[in-house]
Order: structure tokens, then sequence, then C-alpha cells
């Protein structure tokens, strides 16, 4: 590429982000005991247990879990690293969310099943959505909210952040997401924005927290990232490139194949520091057949 087409990019590549296909795949976070975190979603949540891989010359093991094919769903993808028991969640990851038709009788299940609840069911603060907060075995929060029918059970990540806007261009510029709701509670001292590639009840959305006056947070060493997929992971990089230039952030990986997997993919972190990775969507299907 010319000198001068990198210092200036066209109108095409940067509304790219916005033609592309793009969906959430999965969330990535590490837990201290596989089988325990895979009883605690099957059994509590009614997740189900999708793909489980073991490699042992890297010292890991993986699990998909979610609730329906990693084809056309949102999934947790969880690592346990040989040896390692626990892990620091940091005070910047919020929680996952699980929409369901009645969380009074899920919350009601996962008592039953020895489930730690840290918010009793009932209507949000001044609303009517009635939502409940569950702690599973690793200290990972997940938020249970009343929807009568959703084509995508898991539908949220909270991830906090230290200037909202700046956030919501990062992701609408970056990402090509679209800010599907704002919302401001001066009396509780934060603002949220919802951020997705569909309607909030449709699909899955990243939910951005800024609390007042609140500008960095730590990142532990628990959640990793979210994987986004992308028909063009070369050109999508190149954006994301131009977007870190104006708005912050940092490529964790140049745009190209895994080794061994062949799957294409990059990586970065958005202002805050939070990780996305972009997955070529053909790749990513081949991965899964």
């Amino acid at each position: 590429m010319a000198e001068g087409s990198a210092a200036v990019p066209s109108t095409e590549l940067l509304e790219w982000p916005k033609k592309d296909k793009r969906r959430f795949l999965h969330a990535v976070y590490r837990v201290g005991d596989l089988d325990r975190t895979i009883k605690f979603y099957t059994e509590c949540f009614g997740m189900k247990l999708l793909r489980k891989r073991d490699i042992p010359e890297e010292k890991y093991s993986n699990a998909f879990l979610g609730f329906g094919p990693e084809e056309s769903h949102f999934v947790v993808e969880l690592t346990y690293n040989y040896g390692v028991t626990s892990y620091d969640i940091g005070t910047g990851f919020g929680h996952f969310a699980i929409a369901t038709p009645d969380v009074y009788k899920m919350v009601e299940d996962i008592r039953a099943k020895g489930g730690n609840i840290t918010r009793e069911p009932g209507p949000v603060k001044g609303g009517s959505s009635v939502i409940a907060f569950v702690k599973d075995p690793d200290g990972y929060i997940f938020e249970l909210i009343q929807r009568a029918s959703t084509p995508e059970p898991l539908c949220q990540v909270m991830l906090r952040v230290g200037d909202l806007d700046r956030s919501v261009k990062f992701y609408e510029k970056a990402l090509g997401m679209k800010l599907v709701k704002k919302v401001d509670r001066p009396e509780y001292k934060y603002s949220i924005a919802m951020m997705g590639y569909a309607e909030e009840h449709e699909t899955t959305v990243l939910e951005l927290t800024y609390n007042y006056g609140v500008t960095e947070y730590t990142k532990g060493n628990a959640y990793a990232q979210v994987a986004i997929s992308t028909d063009d992971v070369y050109k999508s990089g190149e954006v994301v490139e131009h977007v870190i230039q104006e708005l912050g952030g940092k490529v964790t990986r140049k745009p190209g194949p895994i080794p061994g997997i062949n799957t294409k993919i990059t990586s970065f972190l958005d202002p805050d520091g939070w990780k996305t990775v972009l997955v070529d969507n053909e790749d990513f299907l081949k991965e899964l057949n």
C-alpha cells in the first residue's frame, strides 16, 4: 500500500465495518475447574456443552457452551490452564447476561442446586424489567433478565469504561456496531451504552458502563476477550489501525492465519484495554466442521 493511502483512508474502507457480515461469536475467559463450571452452566443456566478440547502440549483445555449451535449463537469459551485454580476478575469486568422467560423460576432452580444469588429477582430501580444476579463458582456475575422470548439467550457482556463517548465512537468506527440504547442515570451516577449489530432483544450486545468520575479500572487476569466474525480480517484490521490512531487502543496481533489451525484473525485492545478478536467467517465455520 502506498504511504499516501495509509495516511488518508478511503471512505469505502471506513464504511466497510458497517457492510461486513459481523456477529458476536464467543466470550473467552479463564476458570479454575472446567468440569465444575460446565456442571454449573448446564444444570443451573440450561446451557449445552457444544465442544471440548484438551491441548496437553500447551497445558490448557477449552470448553464451549451456549444455548444453540456456534454457527448461529453467541457462546462462552472457557479456558482451563493446568494447575491454575483461581483468577483475579478485576474491577473493570461487569457481568454476562442471560435472558429467560421467568427469572423467579430460574433463581429458584439455581438456589436449589446450591447457586449463589447476589441479587434477588425483582424490578430494576425506577423501572419495570425484572432482573436478578447470580455468581458462578469462579466469581463471574451473570445478570438474569426476564424476556418473553429471544433468539439469543446469552445476551450481554458488560464492561466498564473510562469515557463513554470515546468508547461508543470506537465500537461504531472500528467494529461497525450500532448504538442501540443509551441510558443516563445521574441519580445513581452512571451511564450505559448498549452496542451491537441488531436490536437489544434480538441479539447479543456489549453493555458499556461509565461510572461518573471513574476513568480507570483493573483488568485482572480472568476475562480475556470477545470474538467477532468478519468476511475480511485484512480489510477489518486496516480500519481498526486507523481508528486506533484517532481514538487510542493497540493492535495486539496483525491480520493473518493462526499457525497450526490456519484460521485468519486479528486482535486489538480498545482505548480502555478491552480485547477483541476478529475471526474470518469461512475459516471459523471450517474450524467447527
